[in-house]
């Protein structure tokens, strides 16, 4: 059996679904469905079992799935950058991916434990190669990431295998349920098609308005690495970039979703200058919550990745970004049954 924790949330749901298109559908999934409408995300996925959190966990810590799980996919946190309560971010991040991972590692199963790390674990650092001395978390869920990290370096045993995967800035399908922590390609989308504009953050660290840098990255490419270490088991004891190792701009998101929707609605492509100056784009000022804790800058080192014999390419933004306009528009005609 193959455990997804947070199958119900973004990037839990989407390796689901990739599992499913690759013939595996013996999955326990396993999620807090507190939050209700996340269930949607599962809807077309078929899995064997599903899991509330508290039941998987008291199972695993007491050998009741001892023996019966092959891998783990660890997706489940609390993705909150801006959460205050650190106890509740430790508890969930730390703690839980902490005891998923002994589990793993007891000589009754030796699963496979891949788990989501983050490129937040770098702060506000320019090198994002994974090593130590580059790491400098900004906040809870931050630490969080960095703390397990840091305790799988002590601990790791060479005989199972355990990945963790620095995500970039993903983004994609099933991600609606997430709210402001939603990527900014959802929120750009939502605004333009509900105000016909999109503010961005005014520059920051020295970037100009909508011109700091991020790796952003599909969700269907992160899956896509996910599925490769589920058959590589022999790569073990690392951490990945999961990058396309090629920064961006906001504004250059901010464009790609202007012009998927312009081409939708059959109305011809704008440069960024004519975006401005009819008013598409404006800009708004940084949240006061979020200075100093921002990373104005992020950009994967894959070089990792790559030696892994890990081969495929990345979407770039407007590759990406146009085929999620694409589905986000689909699924918009639907709910306002648009014809």
């Amino acid at each position: 059996m193959i455990v997804v924790t947070g199958a119900a949330g973004f990037i839990g749901a989407n390796l689901v679904k990739g599992l499913n298109k690759s013939g595996f559908t013996n999955i326990l999934a396993v999620d807090d469905l507190t939050q209700a409408d996340k269930i949607q995300n599962l809807a077309d996925c078929v899995v064997a079992d599903y899991m509330d959190k508290a039941e998987f966990t008291e199972k695993t810590d007491n050998g009741l799935l001892n023996g019966k799980i092959k891998a783990i996919f660890h997706e489940g946190a609390c993705s909150d950058t801006m959460a205050s309560d650190g106890r509740y971010v430790m508890e969930n991040n730390y703690r839980y991916t902490r005891d998923l991972y002994t589990f793993c590692q007891d000589s009754h199963n030796r699963a496979q434990f891949i788990y989501a790390s983050s490129a937040s674990v770098y702060g506000a650092g320019k090198v994002f190669r994974e090593s130590p001395e580059n790491e400098l978390p900004l906040n809870a869920y931050a630490y969080s990431k960095y703390a397990f990290d840091h305790h799988v370096r002590q601990s790791l045993r060479s005989d199972t295998q355990v990945v963790g995967l620095r995500y970039f800035n993903v983004y994609g399908p099933r991600e609606q349920h997430k709210g402001r922590m939603a990527s900014v390609a959802y929120h750009f989308f939502n605004q333009y098609i509900e105000k016909g504009k999109i503010a961005l953050f005014e520059g920051t660290d020295g970037y100009a308005n909508g011109e700091q840098l991020r790796d952003f990255v599909t969700v269907e490419d992160v899956v896509k690495v996910n599925l490769y270490l589920l058959k590589n088991r022999d790569v073990t004891g690392c951490f990945l970039n999961v990058g396309t190792g090629q920064c961006r701009s906001f504004n250059d998101v901010a464009m790609a979703v202007i012009n998927a929707l312009h081409e939708i609605f059959d109305k011809p492509q704008i440069s960024y200058d004519e975006a401005v100056t009819q008013g598409i784009v404006s800009y708004i000022p940084m949240p006061e919550a979020l200075k100093g804790k921002y990373q104005s800058y992020t950009e994967a080192d894959i070089h990792a990745l790559r030696e892994t014999g890990y081969e495929s390419g990345f979407d770039d933004v407007n590759e990406g970004v146009g085929r999620y306009v694409r589905h986000l528009w689909h699924e918009y005609q639907a709910a306002h049954k648009i014809v």
